[in-house]
């Protein structure tokens, strides 16, 4: 019997390293951001302003990244996305005025909207297809632990450095971006079918459009937390160590990760689907009666068994859906339901926060389960039926 190959090559762990850089530099900023625009003299609004353009302007380009991605070589889009990462981020270190802060925030943006679609699909190629939503498995992990871990970090050094010293640290995780993609061998050129007729611009992936729509439901209450659960603990006036709540968070998707990497790719959809909607209605009614750190902790781990399963089950749901010639518009679809739900997210919590008692905050999120059921029930044929695309 022949020993199981590794998909872990240099390539993938390349790959997987330049991820975790990209994203650990943009999240290393976004907890800076608002507070850096007004003590560059810009005011509530223009500061929101700024903050939000980076999601807005994602949802706009995401299709065009993805029709570059089934275009273009991965590696190059990657190293572009990574520069101009790297020109937003010194950018903002040096920016005189908030006006050049938001240029810079375009900027920083569209490296970003760049980067996720094109490493998404650059690992997807550099495995074997049956292996997808291993890969895919991993690849979320880099994401969230940098998702968990630089807004702990940017907090703690601007407390103690200031700002724009802050942000030097979220230049140097970009430009280690750069340099890692640079030892990859593997550029993943597009695959060209021969006869194959001239793709026209598509916006989006029509196979792919279930999963982004479940990408968007299940996100939201994500974005919501991520945005307000220091508000709403402060707002309830508890006594919970909230910091540690995306460390948590954090700790217990990595166990689960690890733990069932292999399943990924032999288990169908629905029984992911079961598990992580269970899981956020548990979490979502923890945090809405969340009294203690034992609670916010559960929550926390509910909410690594909810959102945190069914993002990579999605992600590689989206590419095994799409024909091998589309998979970065498959990526570039998934990420727009993503992008909607970050954009608009915190904004419905403002308006719950506004119009209702805060014991209301998160018990209103519960009206999104059954319209993710409805969701699921409408096309759960082609959701279960993705695992058979291998």
């Amino acid at each position: 019997m022949t020993e199981k190959k590794s998909i872990y090559t240099k390539d993938v762990i390349l790959v997987m390293a330049a991820s975790f850089f990209f994203m650990f530099s943009t999240m290393l900023v976004n907890p800076l951001i608002n507070g850096y625009a007004k003590n560059l003299g810009a005011s509530s609004v223009f500061a929101g302003i700024i903050v939000g353009i980076m999601s807005i302007a994602a949802m706009f380009l995401r299709s065009v990244a993805g029709n570059l991605t089934d275009k273009f070589s991965k590696y190059r889009l990657s190293f572009i996305g990574g520069i101009l990462i790297l020109i937003g981020v010194v950018g903002y270190v040096f920016t005189p005025s908030s006006g050049w802060l938001l240029l810079f925030r375009l900027i920083n943006g569209t490296g970003y909207v760049l980067c996720t679609v094109c490493m998404t699909t650059w690992l997807a190629f550099l495995v074997p297809r049956e292996h997808v939503g291993e890969a895919m498995g991993f690849y979320g992990l880099m994401n969230a632990l940098a998702m968990a871990l630089a807004p702990a970090l940017s907090i703690n050094i601007y407390q103690k450095i200031g700002y724009r010293e802050s942000l030097i640290a979220a230049a140097i995780a970009a430009l280690l971006m750069v340099i890692s993609i640079q030892f990859v061998g593997n550029h993943a050129e597009p695959i060209v079918k021969k006869n194959q007729p001239e793709k026209h611009f598509k916006i989006i992936q029509m196979n792919v459009l279930p999963v982004a729509i479940l990408t968007t439901l299940f996100a939201i209450p994500y974005f919501i937390t991520q945005a307000d659960i220091v508000t709403y603990v402060e707002q309830k006036h508890l006594s919970v160590a909230v910091g540690s709540y995306f460390l948590i968070y954090a700790v217990v998707l990595l166990i689960i990760r690890i733990g069932l990497k292999r399943y990924f790719d032999t288990v169908r959809f629905g029984v992911w689907f079961w598990i992580s909607l269970i899981s956020t209605a548990a979490y979502i009614c923890l945090l809405a009666i969340m009294q203690n750190n034992g609670e916010m902790a559960l929550a926390a781990a509910g909410m690594a068994m909810g959102y945190g399963i069914i993002y990579s089950v999605l992600q590689s749901t989206a590419l095994l859906l799409a024909p091998v010639e589309e998979q970065g518009l498959a990526s570039s679809t998934f990420y727009l339901g993503l992008d909607i739900a970050m954009s608009f997210g915190p904004m419905i919590s403002g308006v719950i926060d506004s119009i209702l008692p805060v014991k209301w905050f998160y018990v209103v999120d519960l009206v999104l389960i059954p319209v993710m059921l409805l969701v699921y029930f409408v096309w759960r044929k082609r959701l279960n039926g993705a695992i058979d695309h291998h």
